[in-house]
């Protein structure tokens, strides 16, 4: 595979982010992709709807091209406009997925773990997201430190510690 970079996304790339949260809808192996309709759905809109308002971050993953290939971002919510993950508002939520030829290559990894030390440095003691658990990348969750701390419909919330 071609070597890739991360480096910190930049509002322009806000189309990007939004097929990087359809991409991250979990769908069971097997099963058809929901329609594209579904990013409309007011508790998935809300995980990017308005990119760009303070503490937003992304760090995108490229080809050696610049060609993004997947992404991850933070956004702090509040009981006003929470989603899916929420824990509270000094908790930012996570959202991330890579373009499907891409995944399990250790991208995801890295891209992860740079957001978490970015968090940190931002001064955020812990992140959380949400996950289906029948979804591969709970692995990667767990591994990374992620606890489950609850359950939302049919997925987990998790959180790890900074």
């Amino acid at each position: 595979m071609d070597r890739y970079h991360i480096r910190q996304g930049v509002k322009k790339e806000e189309d990007f982010l939004w097929e990087m949260l359809y991409q991250a809808i979990f769908t069971p192996e097997g099963d058809q992709r929901p329609s594209r309709d579904i990013l409309n759905e007011p508790h998935i809109a809300q995980s990017l709807i308005g990119w760009g308002r303070k503490g937003d971050t992304s760090l995108i993953a490229t080809t050696s091209t610049d060609t993004p290939i997947g992404a991850v971002w933070i956004r702090l919510f509040n009981d006003t406009n929470k989603t899916y993950g929420y824990i509270d508002e000094n908790t930012p939520l996570l959202g991330m997925a890579l373009l499907p030829d891409y995944r399990g290559k250790g991208i995801g990894t890295s891209l992860l773990s740079e957001m978490l030390k970015a968090a940190k440095q931002m001064g955020f003691s812990r992140v959380s997201l949400s996950v289906d658990p029948n979804n591969k990348a709970l692995q990667l969750y767990t591994k990374m430190g992620f606890k489950k701390v609850g359950v939302d419909g049919t997925s987990w919330n998790m959180v790890v510690t900074l």
